[in-house]
């Protein structure tokens, strides 16, 4: 273990407490288990020369954007040349004990760039196929689970639309060449406002377009889980309605417990349940409330099942294992002021980007929701009295669930 993994691992046993009967319980319950990270990111290792390989770029004149596209590929592919980086990557793979991450694999902004970086995970699991595996059932998970590997489930963050506005068959035809690729899991809208429907970050709450209500039958035949984690709360109502088989919120938190725009008010998870879905509670400090750490993140976990079951609510992390950038790479890549993105669409002085607000999922803080801590996840859910059976559901078993009804 190494020293980041082991200051957020002691960490989060100061702040939970368990005796050694519960931590022992919960520790050997996660490694029986096929655990699921229901949204999430595989761990990023850098490669020894990542200096050189930015400098190489920037000096062959390599725009600001060109060269955080090659940082990103290193970060996620670099693991596959550099032996010390694929250490790294299988190490705390392994200290997290997590068999499934559902991956963030395309933003979902335009064709090229979500195949693109499809194209990233694709690669390591074409090249590390003894460490890591592409899922597209649930039979792959389960495989991975009894080699001992682990495994990807490919996300898109938005689904792509040509915008010809002529043909239905037009628009809805990326939704074909993405499952094909892989995507088992979608986002219907992502914060700002869709052809689709209207995201968690507008403030008009419109719901579901008739477009939207074609996109989500769409996937539906396909086998694409539809996800509606930034989806506004009358969109996450319609598509549960419209859709006939179970739809998720993938990460996200209680709106009941903190008031933020990427929470779910309890009509909204009502909606999700009535489908057969599940909520994912995230491990992002402001999306919590109150202290922001593990104990928030069980606390959001408590009153799911309180009110819904434990087959409703799962952990859809949000967060990965990312050290610093070293120095000249940061001084290399520090990013030009720019206008506000409207990609994102996020509310102006939301607590997200306030600072220091996520020091709590950073591994090298120590935080006590790092990545690295899922088996501390399951020992806390020990500690607050949960059954072998419902434990299980939450950390892998509804996300196999839903997956096999909707995916085979």
């Amino acid at each position: 273990m190494n020293q980041y993994v082991k200051k957020a691992r002691d960490n989060a046993l100061a702040v939970l407490k368990p005796d050694q009967a519960q931590l022992e319980r919960g520790l050997a319950l996660h490694q029986d288990s096929v655990v699921c990270d229901a949204y999430g990111f595989s761990p990023y290792c850098l490669p020894a020369n990542v200096v050189d390989v930015v400098r190489e770029a920037i000096d062959a004149g390599a725009t600001q954007a060109e060269v955080s596209q090659r940082l990103l590929n290193l970060q996620i592919t670099g693991k596959v040349k550099d032996a010390a980086a694929l250490a790294e990557f299988i190490e705390v793979f392994d200290d997290a004990g997590v068999t499934c991450i559902v991956q963030n694999a395309g933003e979902g902004r335009n064709l090229f760039e979500s195949l693109e970086r499809m194209a990233m995970f694709t690669h390591i699991c074409d090249e590390l196929p003894h460490v890591v595996t592409k899922a597209v059932k649930v039979s792959d998970i389960q495989r991975a689970h009894d080699q001992a590997r682990h495994s990807l489930l490919f996300s898109l963050n938005n689904p792509i639309m040509h915008q010809a506005w002529d043909f239905w068959q037009q628009e809805l035809y990326p939704l074909e060449i993405f499952h094909q690729a892989g995507i088992r899991i979608m986002h219907l809208t992502y914060n700002r406002r869709n052809r689709a429907g209207d995201g968690c970050a507008e403030p008009g709450n419109a719901g579901i377009s008739d477009f939207g209500i074609d996109v989500v039958r769409e996937m539906n035949r396909l086998g694409i889980i539809v996800d509606l984690a930034h989806a506004g709360w009358q969109t996450c109502k319609d598509a549960a309605r419209v859709s006939n088989q179970p739809v998720v919120v993938s990460h996200s938190s209680c709106h009941a417990l903190c008031e933020h725009v990427r929470g779910k008010p309890d009509d909204v998870i009502q909606a999700v349940v009535d489908t057969g879905g599940y909520i994912g509670i995230c491990a992002v400090p402001p999306f919590l409330g109150r202290a922001g750490d593990i104990t928030s993140l069980l606390d959001h976990i408590d009153y799911v099942v309180q009110k819904w079951g434990s087959s409703h609510v799962a952990i859809g992390t949000d967060t990965l294992y990312f050290l610093p950038l070293p120095e000249q790479v940061e001084q290399m890549t520090k990013p030009l002021k720019s206008k506000r993105s409207f990609w994102s669409h996020w509310p102006e002085n939301d607590p997200l980007f306030a600072p220091g607000a996520e020091d709590d999922s950073r591994v090298e803080k120590g935080g006590t929701l790092s990545w690295t801590n899922w088996p501390l996840f399951t020992a806390g859910l020990v500690q607050r009295g949960y059954g072998d059976d419902d434990i299980r559901a939450i950390i892998g078993g509804n996300v196999m669930r839903v997956m096999r009804e909707v995916c085979g």
